[in-house]
């Protein structure tokens, strides 16, 4: 692939009452991206908290938006300009209610699924032609509204297998940064 930076953005929503919730997941995977650079995390002039270094041998931008998750979009193309990475190397990890729990899917392009973050980010780069990683948060029982399902912590189970699954969805990107989309896809979509 590409030796030019890639950008890849954790979306979730600030501030430690949210830390834990399922619509935080990307956060938590970009955390443990920064960790495996042996970057830190450093507030930027775009609105987000941002690392920079190498992943897998490869120049990336690590970013977490500090606005909120409808929001997600400006951060992400202000970066994505001031670092003038072309959004077919931007990779957007966030929660996803559509795929069971424990779940990891990569692809390219696509619609938002009704998920505001992902709304946002294809506003403000003006192109659906970026990655995703969509790691899934199941469904909400019942008769729960989605929306406060994804802002709940994740469950006391769902959080005992959390740091394995956070570390699948790292060694997911790494891969897709050192050897494509169709090899992540294939190393990563078996159920787990």
């Amino acid at each position: 692939m590409a030796e030019e930076r890639w950008l890849i953005a954790g979306l979730g929503n600030p501030g430690p009452e949210y830390a834990g919730n399922r619509h935080n997941a990307g956060f938590m995977v970009a955390d443990e991206l920064v960790a495996r650079m042996g970057a830190r995390l450093r507030r930027d002039r775009s609105r987000a908290q941002v690392a920079t270094g190498l992943l897998a041998g490869v120049p990336v931008v690590v970013a977490k938006p500090a606005t909120f998750m409808n929001l997600s979009g400006r951060p992400v193309a202000a970066l994505r300009g001031f670092y003038k990475i072309p959004p077919d190397q931007v990779i957007v990890i966030h929660d996803e209610l559509d795929i069971p729990f424990g779940v990891l899917r990569l692809k390219f392009g696509g619609g938002d699924n009704g998920h505001n973050g992902l709304r946002s980010v294809t506003a403000a780069l003006g192109t659906r032609d970026y990655y995703r990683m969509r790691l899934g948060v199941g469904r909400p029982p019942g008769n729960m509204d989605p929306a406060d399902f994804v802002l709940r912590n994740f469950s006391t189970a769902e959080r005992a297998q959390l740091p394995a699954l956070i570390g699948r969805c790292a060694d997911a990107a790494e891969t897709l940064l050192r050897k494509g989309l169709e090899a992540a896809q294939n190393e990563f979509h078996s159920v787990t």
